[in-house]
């Protein structure tokens, strides 16, 4: 056993931005790891990850200014590093404060939204300003809409936030773009300091990945070597570290998250894993049997199945509260797994771990001490902060700092069917949190039927693949209808479909009239509990994905 090689890093702090997490996801697109971090973190405590070769660091944007007294600062030993650092809107601001430039509020129009730059004749080949605009051209369309200039003029659509702007320079930097009203629209020193106004991030910015690929590679020198097999050859090492001799056991959900969790674990550890699927009666139709089949009989790992179908909802009996309902749950499946842990230990020996396949979005969203420390707790997921304060099993989460998009990339180079790599998420609380109100085996056969009937439809439109998530609410509503000629009075039926990369943000899927009417009317005739459905309209933010 040997350590798994420092792998190259970028480091994102946080100072706030709704975009701080997508810096992080476009940096790995480009297959060069990065973490997101509170903007107080310091030089020391990073270097204390022997695991990290840093190459360089992104400041983020954020909703301070840098002339407030309380505004965020930075670690002055980031900036004595050596290391190149790309500081984006406020972190462009921070970084030009922080080396003696001046910061104030703009005197021309605040920029907000769509934009153009206009990058310097000679800025996209000068070696001190590091060419962070080196090779980028616009399409046609896009010149065409820029009505650029026959002098060749680089002009970039960009998306703007910022009520600030740079009015004096630091000792050494030079400009590097502008803008119509702003005339420091981005910055670059020889010493690798970079600063955009602009947020490259984004999609409004069409050519920002490039733009971040430069940076990573033209003045960073990263190598692109976060990639599938990369990460799968690291994991298994940290696995085996932390794991040793012990044995594993790790909850199988169904979805794709615990499946690659557990396909990792069992490369690395082999059949010191035994698998638990827990029946906890509030899954979807035929849940049981298609891991059973997937797990025990084709990937031919140790599999245990726990019916506890009462013993959950009998604790979930009257529950309304969301947060509540997740908790007991957390609590719950820890329970069960502890009670077989202490059955499989009489037949196999001590058990010491839980394995669990807890995202980064779950993290980011449970926790506040993981990224910026004015970011709030939007809802606790089952595996984070629904877990007890004590547990006598330690936890093993091989996809704890992963995004949705990288597990299946991991779980397609590992050999999970496609059908599971591509499976909708669904959520470890199951469809308590699709039941609005309070849950009993009446309520859960009907959303059961009823979910079944949406994802069968959108299968069957071709579309499942392109959306993020599709599935049916069960509300506490009943409306008055009539079938036939008798009144009825039955349950209202929600149904949710979102686009999204990596689920920190989507968008309501835009499904056609035609496909809304099949299952609209597919759910109100073959559910008879059912007498209208809804469509939900709503992104995320402000809404979440799950109701609940």
């Amino acid at each position: 056993m040997h350590a798994p090689e420092r792998r190259e890093a970028i480091i994102v702090f946080d100072y706030g931005s709704q975009y701080s997490r997508l810096i992080t996801r476009r940096i790995r697109e480009c297959h060069v790891y990065s973490e997101l971090v509170p903007a107080d973190t310091t030089l020391e405590q990073l270097q204390k990850n022997e695991h990290l070769n840093i190459k360089g660091f992104i400041f983020s944007g954020g909703p301070s200014s840098v002339y407030d007294a309380d505004a965020p600062s930075c670690d002055p030993a980031i900036l004595k590093s050596g290391l190149p650092v790309l500081g984006i809107c406020y972190g462009m601001q921070l970084l030009a404060q922080n080396l003696g430039g001046h910061v104030a509020l703009s005197k021309g129009l605040r920029e907000y939204g769509p934009a153009t730059i206009e990058v310097l004749s000679d800025a996209a080949t000068d070696p001190e300003s590091f060419r962070i605009f080196e090779g980028i051209t616009v399409s046609p369309q896009q010149t065409d809409n820029l009505d650029t200039p026959e002098s060749q003029t680089l002009r970039l659509p960009v998306w703007m936030s910022h009520g600030d702007s740079v009015d004096q320079l630091p000792a050494g930097f030079r400009v590097l773009a502008c803008t119509e009203s702003n005339p420091v629209a981005a910055i670059g020193s020889p010493q690798g300091y970079i600063g955009l106004q602009f947020h490259p991030e984004v999609t409004h910015t069409p050519q920002g990945k490039d733009i971040i690929r430069n940076f990573l590679f033209r003045v960073c020198h990263c190598e692109p070597s976060w990639t599938p097999g990369h990460v799968i050859d690291e994991a298994v090492e940290l696995i085996r570290q932390q794991v040793g001799n012990e044995r594993v056991i790790c909850g199988l959900s169904g979805g794709v998250d615990s499946a690659v969790a557990a396909l990792l674990i069992h490369k690395a550890i082999g059949n010191q894993l035994t698998c638990i699927f827990v029946d906890t009666g509030l899954l979807r139709a035929g849940e049981r049997e298609q891991v059973v089949d997937t797990f025990g009989n084709h990937m031919h790992i140790p599999l245990v199945v726990v019916d506890a179908r009462k013993r959950f909802l009998d604790r979930l009996a009257n529950v309304i509260d969301p947060e509540q309902k997740r908790k007991i749950i957390g609590e719950e499946f820890i329970r069960v797994f502890e009670d077989e842990s202490i059955r499989l230990a009489e037949e196999q020996g001590n058990i010491a771990f839980l394995a669990q396949g807890t995202l980064y979005p779950d993290v980011i969203e449970s926790t506040s001490h993981d990224t910026a420390s004015t970011a709030k707790s939007i809802k606790s997921h089952h595996n984070v902060g629904g877990l007890p304060k004590e547990m006598k099993l330690k936890l093993v989460e091989p996809l704890r700092m992963l995004f949705k998009d990288e597990v299946r990339e991991i779980g397609a180079a590992l050999g999970l069917p496609e059908d599971w790599v591509w499976r909708h998420p669904f959520p470890g609380p199951g469809l308590a949190i699709r039941i609005i109100g309070a849950i009993d085996e009446q309520r859960l056969d009907i959303l059961r039927a009823a979910d079944k009937i949406v994802i069968e439809e959108i299968q069957k439109a071709g579309i499942y693949r392109q959306l993020g998530q599709a599935f049916a609410v069960l509300t506490p509503i009943q409306s008055v209808g009539v079938m036939g000629d008798y009144r009825t009075y039955a349950n209202l039926v929600a149904v949710r479909a979102v686009t999204t990369g990596d689920f920190m943000t989507a968008d309501w899927a835009r499904l056609s009239p035609e496909l809304l009417g099949r299952i609209s009317n597919r759910l109100v005739n073959e559910v008879a509990e059912i007498n209208r459905v809804v469509y939900d309209i709503t992104s995320k933010p402000p809404a979440t994905i799950e109701w609940e």
